[in-house]
């Protein structure tokens, strides 16, 4: 386990790939600067946020002179380094495996195949272009991938059966994006989400990555 450092930082807002690494920060319980700034609004093209990293992506994580791109990679550095007491944590060959394989179907089907596909052709349209098409099919493939989901957390309360971990980090902030969408869920997923947002740091880290988005709805901003 890392000495915890005094001198992290994150960047990136409004997303749900910034959510992930602000509600891992939000558990551990440790303090971070955070610099909320966006994607697409030219915040991540200026010379300063090149000097951090040339792929001019959030989120981004500086932990003293180590920088880091991608929210799973993110997350993952986090728990590693300073969550073991807090997040459960694979031990066995089978286990990271397991979890790896959880990981990995959570972002490649349900965020970049489904969702994100969702995003650029409909909040986006105007960079990608508009088409019913794409949008119908990834509507339906995502909810066909939530159903599969949701078998497995048939009596479970987490996606690993030793407890709340990385994987349900990256879960919720997919279910929460298809609920942002209105997709259909099944109603196990509900629940598992009615457990989820419970969570304090869940609560602390959506009002933070989503401050403008919830402002906006409450009619202050």
């Amino acid at each position: 386990v890392l000495e915890v450092s005094v001198q992290i930082e994150l960047w990136g807002a409004e997303t749900p790939r910034t959510f992930r690494p602000l509600w891992v920060l939000e558990e551990l319980g440790i303090g971070y600067d955070h610099y909320p700034i966006g994607s697409r609004t030219g915040e991540t093209q200026t010379e300063d946020y090149r000097t951090l990293t040339q792929k001019q992506k959030i989120p981004l994580l500086r932990d003293g002179e180590f920088v880091l791109i991608e929210s799973l990679a993110i997350s993952r550095y986090l728990i590693a380094g300073y969550g073991e007491d807090i997040f459960w944590t694979p031990q066995s060959q089978r286990d990271k495996a397991r979890e790896d394989e959880w990981c990995c179907h959570i972002y490649g089907e349900l965020d970049e195949t489904g969702l994100y596909v969702m995003r650029r052709h409909g909040e986006l349209a105007h960079i990608y272009g508009a088409s019913p098409e794409v949008m119908s099919a990834s509507k339906a493939y995502v909810e066909k991938q939530l159903q599969g989901i949701g078998f497995h957390l048939e009596g479970r309360q987490s996606v690993m059966s030793g407890g709340f971990g990385l994987a349900d980090i990256l879960l919720m902030s997919c279910v929460d994006w298809a609920v942002f969408y209105e997709l259909k869920l099944p109603e196990v997923l509900l629940t598992y989400r009615a457990h989820m947002v419970q969570r304090p740091a869940y609560q602390k880290a959506m009002a933070k990555n989503y401050a403008k988005l919830l402002g906006d709805q409450n009619g202050t901003a």
